[in-house]
């Protein structure tokens, strides 16, 4: 079993943490879009977390399952309304196994980095579409790696400062690594948690799209569908299974 970084300590400070990723202003557009790619058909999510996107699409009328690794994380998921109605398997999203078919699958908030290994990604999309009708889709939202400020020789870019949060990420630029360190103040002490990632490139998950079988339909910057360029900071792409 991989090893979980969303233990209860993580779990129980996470949704207060999400500020404005957990706001309608975010929540709703990326709904939005995903009930129109699910097409009155089942969703899978791989990586549901505490059901953040999971819990309003299910309540717009689409039928959601999960998988996450997490057992703090989803236990806070059932523990909200409507969560009883999502069925949730615990396990490893590269390999783990629901139930059924699914017009979409979907991973959101740079979920694929969890994964730290480039063949656990590609198992990932091998995984995604073993769970898809035919036509189904895979949608993810990732970010754009930061390379382009980061100065030549440099590994460590601060993302949050605050009086109370210092955030800051590792990069290994050689593997496509990043530890992303957070140093949090309160009582009187300060608290160290780190957590790995593998940022990707989009190309390379288009080719790992295509060795699960699978093709780019649409990438865009956001979930408004606004255009992806080279200023983009993320991208929201949707592979299809032929």
């Amino acid at each position: 079993m991989k090893h979980d970084y969303f233990d209860e300590p993580v779990a129980a400070r996470y949704d207060a943490e999400l500020k404005e990723m957990g706001e309608a202003a975010t929540v709703d557009p990326a709904v939005d879009f995903l009930a129109e790619h699910a097409r009155g058909g089942r969703a899978l999510e791989l990586g549901i977390g505490t059901g953040r996107i999971a819990l309003p699409l299910n309540a717009r009328g689409v039928g959601v399952a999960g998988i996450d690794l997490s057992e703090a994380m989803v236990a806070r998921l059932r523990a909200k309304p409507g969560g009883d109605a999502i069925d949730v398997v615990v396990g490893d999203f590269a390999h783990a196994q629901v139930a059924g078919q699914f017009r979409l699958a979907y991973l959101v908030f740079n979920t694929i980095g969890n994964l730290t290994e480039q063949d656990e990604q590609v198992a990932c999309f091998r995984n995604a579409a073993a769970h898809l009708e035919p036509d189904g889709r895979f949608v993810i939202e990732v970010g754009v790696p930061d390379l382009q400020r980061l100065p030549a020789g440099e590994r460590f870019r601060p993302f949050t400062v605050s009086s109370t949060h210092l955030g800051i990420d590792e990069y290994d630029v050689v593997n496509q690594g990043l530890i992303s360190h957070h140093y949090r103040v309160g009582d009187g002490q300060v608290a160290l948690s780190s957590c790995p990632f593998r940022y990707v490139w989009p190309a390379e998950l288009d080719l790992m799209a295509q060795l699960a079988g699978m093709r780019l339909l649409e990438r865009w910057a956001d979930w408004d569908r606004s255009p992806f360029t080279a200023e983009s900071a993320k991208h929201i792409s949707v592979w299809v299974k032929p």
